[in-house]
């Protein structure tokens, strides 16, 4: 899978112990060719927002083709015991791991596509041993790609279209999160990124100029900045922070007119400390006292939506954004919610048994069935989703949408109002149905998605609540199974 560590050649193994040790437990029961159907979902929007942006569809497509339990795994697996020193799992399990291949089906939604809370990302359908399996790897995915690619989205929105540089690989979790985190911010919105190797893997632009450890390497900043321009001439961000800030600027203007008596152009300069509202007001002063109206101010130093806002605010003349630790690691939400949750079970040839996970906290409350997200567009404008139950499909008519904390919330959407659903065929038989797209078409649809919805819900502070709820079936069925569950617990 490109966005992990090859330190193994088989990802089996990338689980809870718990899945397996469940996975056992249908094995002896005679329960694991049960038909069963799970959702990954998550319950509230990170960063105190309105949207969020999915990410993470692509690699765990990836995973699961590649999923297979290798002789090494096995033997490892064998040499685990229980409380009594006896082996937990029978020789007939491990043999039957040796030999499974994925009968799975996943429906998915698009890389890129905006979600809302309680909408199944991603619905897995096939024997129950193998689909428990799977929880722990796709949320993994999942959840951590989604994460990142909103704040990316959430932090290109602050810039009002100005590029966004990812920075943040010598901050990120690990060379794995490193990886995920680049392909994520990409998707999200980032112009480019400066890890190289996210680059190779992905496709991802790839920017980088010069450290300060570059200027204090030589006698003075001057010379720092002649032979990086001798070296590199067409690859010129001056770092300008490593004494005076000002006169580091005099001294990259003084370098850019060598570059341009040269033949070349001077790119721009990074602010890396200090006042940056007013550092960038004052460098864009003399950047275009001396002809250099083009030069690019690029600013870090820990920048996110918040501060990229304010700096804005300020009329800071920044025109292009590195962003680095507060990105690559969700600064202010290091994990996104997401679960994995069973809704519905059946023997083969019968009837489906629908499932819920009561809590004594409603938003904890489990869905039942075999859901599918349909959403309904009215012009340009996004104006609702429903979850409906695809074994009992509300059909093209109208359709009434509940929501499930609050049942006299209630919207109804006409036969005439058009409508999509969202989750697509991803996976049949173990093997996807259809070519993986481009970043580009990932990174696309992204903005088209959020180009369709109210500004209200894009709002850092106190956003507007989209509407979604549960298609009037789906919601009378729900009503049931918590009402016999509460009636039996």
């Amino acid at each position: 899978m490109p966005t992990q560590t090859p330190a193994a050649s088989s990802l089996a193994l990338l689980t809870d112990l718990y899945q397996l040790t469940m996975a056992y437990g249908y094995w002896k029961s005679g329960t694991a060719e049960q038909e069963s159907v799970f959702h990954l979902f998550f319950r509230r929007h990170p960063f105190k927002g309105g949207f969020t942006v999915t990410c993470g569809q692509q690699p765990a497509l990836d995973y699961l083709e590649a999923f297979r339990f290798e002789s090494a795994d096995v033997d490892y697996l064998a040499t685990l015991t229980g409380n009594d020193g006896a082996s937990l799992f029978e020789d007939g399990f491990l043999r039957h791991l040796s030999d499974l291949r994925l009968e799975i089906e996943v429906d998915a939604m698009a890389e890129g596509t905006v979600a809302f809370p309680h909408e199944p990302i991603l619905r897995v359908r096939g024997p129950l041993l193998q689909c428990q399996l799977l929880e722990t790897p796709l949320l993994n995915i999942v959840n951590f790609q989604t994460l990142i690619a909103t704040k990316a989205a959430r932090i290109c929105m602050a810039t009002g279209g100005e590029p966004v540089l990812e920075f943040g690989l010598r901050r990120a979790q690990g060379v794995d999160g490193a990886l995920a985190a680049s392909r994520a911010a990409y998707v999200g919105g980032c112009a480019a990124t400066s890890n190289v190797l996210a680059g190779r893997l992905h496709g991802i632009p790839v920017k980088g100029t010069h450290a300060h450890s570059w200027v204090m390497s030589f006698e003075s900043e001057r010379e720092a900045f002649e032979t990086y321009a001798s070296a590199m001439p067409n690859n010129c961000v001056f770092l300008v922070d490593t004494y005076d800030t000002l006169e580091g600027v005099r001294q990259a203007i003084e370098v850019g007119r060598e570059l341009r008596a040269r033949g070349h152009e001077m790119v721009g300069i990074r602010l890396d400390s200090g006042d940056l509202a007013w550092l960038s007001i004052e460098a864009r002063k003399l950047l275009d006292a001396a002809g250099f109206e083009q030069a690019s101010i690029v600013a870090s130093n820990d920048l996110d939506e918040h501060l990229i806002r304010s700096l804005k605010q300020q009329d800071a003349k920044i025109g292009v954004w590195g962003v680095g630790t507060k990105l690559a690691t969700a600064y202010d939400q290091p994990a996104l919610g997401g679960v994995y949750k069973l809704a519905a079970l059946r023997e083969p040839g019968g009837d489906w048994r629908y499932t819920v996970k009561l809590s004594e906290q409603a938003i904890k409350i489990s869905n039942p069935g075999l859901q599918q997200v349909v959403r309904f567009r009215e012009g340009e404008r996004f104006v609702g989703d429903a979850l409906y139950n695809e074994a009992q499909p509300p059909g093209d008519g109208a359709l009434t949408m509940i929501d499930p904390a609050d049942a006299t919330r209630q919207k109804r959407f006409e036969a005439t109002v058009t409508r999509r659903p969202l989750l697509q065929p991803a996976l049949r038989g173990g093997a996807r149905v259809a070519e993986p797209e481009s970043l580009e078409e990932v990174r696309e649809r992204v903005q088209q998605e959020l180009a369709g919805f109210h500004r209200g819900i894009k709002r850092f502070d106190n956003p507007h609540s989209y509407p979604v709820g549960l298609e009037q079936g789906l919601f009378e069925l729900k009503d049931r199974l918590v009402r016999r569950a509460r009636r039996l617990s």
